[in-house]
C-alpha cells in the first residue's frame, strides 16, 4: 500500500481506518444519528445540505495497485485527486472524463460520489464508464465489495456504477478501481463565430459524425470553440481542415468553472438535453458536450424551465443558489422515486448516510 506526500510517494502499512469507518456507520445505525460524509469537501455546495455529525474519509488514503501496462489503477477513497494524476502523469496516463477539482483537496470518493465531469465527458464517456470496482461500507456497518480490477469483468450486478453520483447516500466509498487511458500527443483550441445557439448546436452535431479527434466544445456569447486532441498528425490535419482560429486554452476554466460566466453570486442552473435539441433558453448560456450540457445564469422559474426541459426528455438542476425551499435535482416521477427508496432502504436501511443530500425523500 503506498500513501501520498509531497515527497514521492512512500510505503507504508494497512491501517486500521477502515475498521474505524464501519465501527462509526455501525454505531450512527444503533442510535438513528445521521453522518454527514466527507472526504475533501470541495463538492459541499453540490446537493442539499445535511445537518449531521461528520464522518471524515480523507485520512483513509493512498495508492493499492497500479500497473501502468494494464490501464488499471485501484485507489483509496480518501486519495487526493492532485496526487493521482500527478502520480499517472509519470506514466503519461490520465483520467479520461477529465474531472474538475474545486479546490486542492479534491479527493477520488467525492469525485465519485458527486459524478461531475469535465468538457472531455461527451467524447470519451463518463465516470461510471470507467468505473471497475468499488468497496464500500454500507449503512449497516458492512463492507461489500463490487466488481474488481480487470477491464474485463461481468461477474455479477454493475452495483459499483450505482456509486457514481450518489453523493454518499448508498454507502460510505472506501476503495475505487478506475480505468486509464494514455495522454494525448498535443491539443489545440479552434474558434469560429456563431452569433446564435442553434448555430452552434447544428455545427456541432455535424462536426461529430465526422472522423474528427474531438475531445470538447463550448459556445458563450456568440463564439464556438472546439478542442482536438490526440496526435500531432492527426490533430494537425483537423485543424487545416476546420479552420478557424487558433485560441487559448480555456477548458480548465471551464472545468474548474473558474470561467467568467461562473463568475459572481447570480444563481447557476444547469440543463441536461439530448445534444439536438432545439434552442428555447434564455440567452445568457454557456454549452457544453455538443448541447448535451447547457448552464443558465441568473434567476429562472425552476418550476417552469422542468416544464419545459421535461417535453424535450431533459432535466434541470438548480446547481447553485437555489434556496432551501427548491428541489436541487430534477424531481422523481413515481416509479423512479420508488426505485431510489428501494435502493437506499437495500442498502442503508436506518437512512443514517448523507440523508435527504440528493432527495429530500431519501
Amino acid at each position: 500500500i503506498y500513501y501520498f506526500a509531497r515527497n514521492p510517494i512512500v510505503a507504508i502499512p494497512e491501517t486500521n481506518i477502515e475498521q474505524e469507518l464501519q465501527v462509526r456507520v455501525r454505531q450512527a445505525t444503533e442510535h438513528a444519528s445521521p453522518l454527514r460524509v466527507v472526504g475533501g469537501d470541495t463538492k459541499a455546495f453540490f446537493g442539499h445540505q445535511v445537518e449531521a455529525e461528520t464522518l471524515e474519509v480523507a485520512a483513509h488514503s493512498g495508492v493499492i495497485d497500479y500497473d501502468p501496462s494494464e490501464l488499471v489503477i485501484t485507489l483509496r477513497a480518501g486519495s487526493r485527486l492532485s496526487d493521482v494524476q500527478a502520480l499517472m502523469a509519470e506514466h503519461r496516463q490520465m483520467l479520461g472524463f477529465e474531472p474538475p477539482h474545486f479546490g486542492k483537496n479534491a479527493t477520488i470518493g467525492g469525485l465519485v460520489a458527486s459524478g461531475l465531469t469535465g468538457p472531455r465527458r461527451a467524447y470519451a464517456g463518463a465516470i461510471r464508464d470507467f468505473m471497475l470496482g468499488v468497496k464500500i461500507v454500507d449503512g449497516r456497518g458492512e463492507v461489500l465489495n463490487f466488481g474488481g480490477r480487470v477491464i474485463k469483468n461481468v461477474a455479477g450486478f454493475d452495483v459499483s456504477r450505482l456509486m457514481v453520483g450518489a453523493l454518499g447516500t448508498l454507502g460510505v466509498i472506501l476503495e475505487v478501481s478506475l480505468r486509464v487511458i494514455p495522454m494525448v500527443e498535443t491539443e489545440v483550441t479552434l474558434g469560429f463565430d456563431h452569433p446564435r445557439p442553434q448555430e452552434h448546436i447544428g455545427w456541432i452535431n455535424e462536426l461529430g459524425s465526422r472522423p474528427l479527434p474531438l475531445s470538447a466544445s463550448l459556445w458563450h456569447q456568440g463564439r464556438s470553440l472546439v478542442r482536438l486532441s490526440g496526435s500531432d498528425q492527426g490533430v494537425t490535419s483537423a485543424a487545416r481542415q476546420l479552420g478557424g482560429d487558433t485560441e487559448n486554452d480555456i477548458w480548465e476554466q471551464v472545468r474548474e468553472q473558474t470561467h467568467e460566466f461562473f463568475a459572481g453570486q447570480e444563481q447557476i442552473t444547469r440543463v441536461a438535453l439530448p445534444q439536438t435539441c432545439d434552442d428555447f433558453l434564455p440567452a445568457d448560456q454557456l454549452i457544453e458536450w455538443g448541447g448535451a450540457q447547457r448552464w443558465l445564469r441568473g434567476n429562472v422559474s425552476l418550476d417552469e424551465l422542468r416544464r419545459q426541459v421535461e417535453s424535450r426528455n431533459g432535466t434541470a438542476c438548480a446547481y447553485l443558489g437555489a434556496t432551501e425551499a427548491e428541489s436541487v435535482f430534477h424531481p422523481l416521477n413515481a416509479s423512479l422515486l420508488a426505485l431510489h427508496r428501494n435502493l437506499k432502504a437495500s442498502f442503508d436501511p436506518a437512512a443514517v448516510l448523507n440523508p435527504g443530500r440528493l432527495y429530500p425523500e431519501l
